[in-house]
């Protein structure tokens, strides 16, 4: 993989608090990089770590000592606003367990990612968002609110949510984990659409070996650390 990365992070270290006091280290001496138009897969274990880099990465969560870059940006040197503005415009990001409203349609789930860090106005956000859905294979269920939805359905409006707004980095955490294997096999897809159409970056945390080798990259995360990659054969 070559080129400026979207992503790096340079001796990371994550430790949280326990209610005791004691400190509980996550994650340790992380080093990680990845360029536009390429993937890793972050494997391992339940509770080795592989949601919290995925937080860290999203600036949902912060690193307690280490460097870490978007986009060549420091996160931690901006203000809650800038940091916010930076996640809306470049991060997309693919929850577990969907993170869909449930009183709104898959088309207004999909705009309301385009009420943050967005210029268009609302009649292009809406075109925007029908755009997409039709492009994952929902133009038939544009206004059906999620408990009206596969759970296949919802991981694609999901997906379309993550983007439509053209994001630099798609993170994705377990997003086969709940679904049957055709299911499973076609969101990956989407996602690595994402990557050869949209020149995006792609993490995907996951235990599944089989999408991991769909991704050019996998990284086992073990005791916080995060092993030597391997690469995928051609």
């Amino acid at each position: 993989m070559i080129g400026r990365p979207v992503i790096e992070i340079v001796g990371g270290h994550k430790t949280l608090e326990l209610p005791d006091g004691q400190p509980l280290p996550v994650l340790s001496d992380l080093t990680f990089a990845l360029p536009a138009r390429s993937s890793a897969a972050i494997m391992g274990a339940s509770g080795s770590g592989k949601s919290t880099l995925l937080r860290i990465l999203a600036l949902f969560s912060t690193l307690t000592t280490g460097d870490y870059r978007l986009l060549g940006t420091d996160p931690s040197e901006l203000g809650d606003a800038a940091r916010s503005a930076l996640r809306a415009q470049q991060i997309g990001y693919v929850f577990q367990d969907f993170r869909l409203l449930a009183n709104l349609t898959a088309i207004e789930n999909v705009q309301y990612a385009l009420r943050l860090g967005s210029t268009l106005g609302r009649s292009a956000r809406r075109q925007a968002s029908a755009d997409i859905l039709r492009q994952v294979g929902l133009g038939g269920r544009l206004d059906s609110k999620p408990p009206q939805l596969s759970g296949g359905e919802r991981q694609r409006v999901a997906i379309a949510r993550a983007l439509v707004k053209g994001p630099a980095i798609v993170l994705a955490d377990e997003p086969t984990g709940a679904l049957d294997h055709v299911t499973g096999h076609a969101v990956l897809g989407l996602l690595l659409e994402a990557v050869g159409e949209r020149g995006a970056a792609l993490v995907v945390a996951t235990h599944d070996h089989e999408v991991a080798a769909a991704l050019e990259t996998t990284y086992c995360l073990a005791d916080g650390r995060l092993g030597t990659p391997t690469v995928a054969a051609s």
